[in-house]
């Protein structure tokens, strides 16, 4: 059995100037308008699953659409209510054109407890190599990394997530917004 160990890969205390340089102009609406109404209603509308998921990867978008309103809207009531963490991710990883990444995004700004964004960034801001394949094991194994930090510095997992993102971005320069 092979364990994954997550470990910062700049100090902690770099975590609010790395955040205050991520800028993604896109990600007003959805941390503004649509997390908020998400969270207060316990579901997405298929026009702000649409929006979110194409904010995650643009990619998806034809993938995305396929599901329907009603489709959109039961589950992520299911997957926003659920108990169990494998029902919440699994219910989302349901829907068309989603997988531990995009679900991942849909708990960050739908679910009133913390998730990170899964993220070939983020994962390598935690010294993780670019994976390909997810496992429940895995993902949860990376929401408790990163709820790790964001306990032992109290910044919020937004903040944690926006530095993860940048710290990687940074050491790469490149400037793909794509998440």
């Amino acid at each position: 059995m092979v364990t994954t160990s997550f470990v910062l890969q700049f100090d902690q205390r770099q975590i609010p100037r790395l955040a205050d340089r991520y800028l993604d102009p896109r990600e007003d609406r959805v941390v503004d308008e649509i997390s908020p109404a998400v969270r207060e209603r316990g579901y997405y509308t298929r026009s702000e699953f649409v929006e979110v998921c194409r904010w995650k990867t643009p990619r998806s978008k034809p993938l995305v659409a396929r599901n329907s309103e009603t489709d959109v809207v039961e589950t992520t009531r299911q997957a926003l209510s659920a108990e169990s963490e494998e029902v919440r991710i699994g219910a989302l990883r349901a829907l068309s054109g989603v997988d531990y990444p995009t679900a991942s995004v849909l708990l960050h700004f739908g679910h009133q407890d913390r998730y990170p964004i899964l993220d070939y960034r983020a994962l390598q801001a935690l010294g993780i190599d670019r994976r390909t394949g997810y496992t429940f094991r895995f993902w949860t194994a990376y929401v408790d990394a990163c709820r790790r930090i964001d306990d032992e510095t109290g910044f919020g997992m937004r903040t944690v997530d926006r530095a993860l993102w940048q710290w990687s971005k940074e050491q790469e320069g490149t400037s793909s917004s794509a998440r």
